[in-house]
């Protein structure tokens, strides 16, 4: 097949546009995170303790299912100085961040796609929405399913009465923060697999013959990144992660079909 222009580029003009790329992409995120420090107040305490209020969309819905969750009683506190100036700045960058991720992506495609084949394209095209998506959808997931269950179980749980919990704000944001960082990672299950596959490491078959210790797995992750110790905590991780990977079947089954259709071509 022939090459691009842009294939033909010097290596320093490849290292050029990437520097803009990552500029744009920086300062989109540098945007959006200076938007959410100017709201600050408003990111904590409607969106960041916003698990930890009885009127929460979850704690609602446990409600109408007859299990309501009981009232919370704790106090925030910070202990530095510039806890509070250091952990909103965080709190703003982790905004920035996840509201900015689409459009990093974006660039990141804008700079891969000229150094690729017409088939390349073909079978990359719309990978920017999903890989977007995946990741919302898993940010959102922790946020309004794994963090409050967190958090109930860590305001409630008592090692003596006279203990109060007095937590500090930062432990709080760095906590809800990690987790919907990580889990918007996690979704990327399907994306990955789908990768292993393009690059003949893996195939549908062989995932399929793997069901068994995936189902297993993704019970023990569960029980293990879900520090409740209820059964029901525990299969609401369980099973989204399970349906990530028969998703992820399902995508890499589609794909090796399409790759036999070309070839027979």
């Amino acid at each position: 097949m022939p090459l691009d222009q842009e294939r033909e580029k010097p290596f320093w003009a490849h290292l050029e546009d990437l520097r803009w790329h990552l500029w744009r992409s920086v300062g989109v995120i540098v945007a959006l995170a200076v938007i959410a420090f100017w709201q600050i107040e408003w990111l904590v305490g409607e969106v960041l303790l916003g698990p930890l209020r009885a009127d929460f969309p979850t704690a609602r819905l446990l409600c109408y299912l007859g299990h309501c969750p009981p009232a919370l009683s704790l106090r925030l506190q910070a202990v530095h100085p510039s806890e509070q100036f250091l952990k909103a700045m965080v709190l703003a960058l982790a905004t920035g961040l996840v509201l900015g991720f689409p459009y990093v992506m974006w660039e990141l495609w804008r700079f891969v796609r000229p150094g690729l084949y017409k088939h390349e394209r073909q079978a990359l095209r719309g990978i920017v929405a999903y890989v977007s998506g995946l990741f919302l959808l898993g940010v959102l997931f922790a946020y309004f399913v794994l963090v409050p269950f967190m958090m109930y179980f860590f305001a409630t749980f008592r090692l003596s009465e006279a203990v109060e919990n007095i937590w500090r704000i930062g432990d709080v944001i760095s906590l809800i923060v990690q987790t919907c960082l990580a889990v918007g990672l996690v979704f990327q299950l399907p994306v990955l697999l789908w990768g292993l596959s393009q690059a003949g490491i893996i195939t549908a078959r062989g995932l399929r013959t793997l069901r068994r210790y995936a189902i297993l797995l993704a019970v023990v992750l569960g029980g293990i990144l879900t520090p409740s110790p209820d059964v029901l905590s525990q299969l609401l991780l369980a099973i989204p992660l399970w349906g990530l990977y028969e998703l992820s079947i399902l995508v890499v089954a589609l794909s090796e079909r399409r790759r036999r259709r070309y070839m027979v071509v």
